[in-house]
């Protein structure tokens, strides 16, 4: 997708290249890894995500296609501002669904505790999308939790899963949870992330390297 470029962004780059060597990895692999980097000033983004050039690929591919982006929060789908995504956490069935039992515990998706919001989000959206959609989780690891069992129950099939929720309790475990599932993924080792994080993935997806 092309799109203007600001001189600040592109000025952004040259420095943020001048401060973290990414010239060794593959194309979309760069293209996230940077994208997160100017988002976030912080280059130690580099060593903390956890990727897969393949499942990158197919995810831009998908993206490319038309294939439907299903965000676990509003914030997520505000920073993508040049695609159209669903986000169902507002919904009022999430907040009826809500209310009834449900797998989500971040670090053991088989336990039962109850849906949040983000989870139950996440489960309508499920049956409006169950084949090929690229699925971000920027704020809640109860929301991955319930994606990831809802895969391996074979009731989404995602064309890709970028899994960057933040927070003490259960992040981290449930971006590990997804890395130990066969799904095509982007996360990160660490707690942190958030939905400005998870948005510049997209985007990165999206565009491609603004200096190109």
């Amino acid at each position: 997708m092309k799109r203007a470029v600001h001189p600040i962004e592109a000025e952004s780059y040259r420095i943020l290249r001048a401060e973290a060597d990414t010239t060794g990895l593959p194309r979309h692999t760069r293209d996230v890894v940077e994208r997160i980097i100017h988002t976030t000033a912080d280059p130690g983004w580099r060593d903390d995500l956890v990727t897969d050039e393949g499942a990158l690929v197919a995810g831009a591919a998908a993206l490319a296609g038309g294939a439907a982006l299903v965000t676990d929060v509003t914030m997520v789908a505000a920073g993508v501002t040049a695609y159209p995504a669903t986000c169902l956490v507002a919904a009022p069935e999430a907040a009826d669904l809500a209310r009834t039992a449900g797998p989500t515990d971040p670090a053991d998706p088989t336990r039962e505790t109850g849906l949040t919001r983000s989870a139950a989000g996440i489960r309508l959206a499920a049956g409006r999308h169950p084949d090929g959609a690229v699925w971000v989780i920027g704020n809640a690891p109860t929301a991955l939790a319930e994606l990831i069992r809802l895969a391996e129950a074979g009731t989404v099939r995602p064309a890709l899963v970028i899994g960057l929720p933040v927070g003490y309790v259960g992040a981290a475990e449930s971006k590990a949870a997804l890395r130990r599932t066969a799904l095509p993924q982007l996360s990160n080792r660490s707690a942190r992330g958030g939905a400005a994080v998870a948005a510049a993935a997209v985007n990165a997806l999206l565009y491609g390297d603004p200096l190109a």
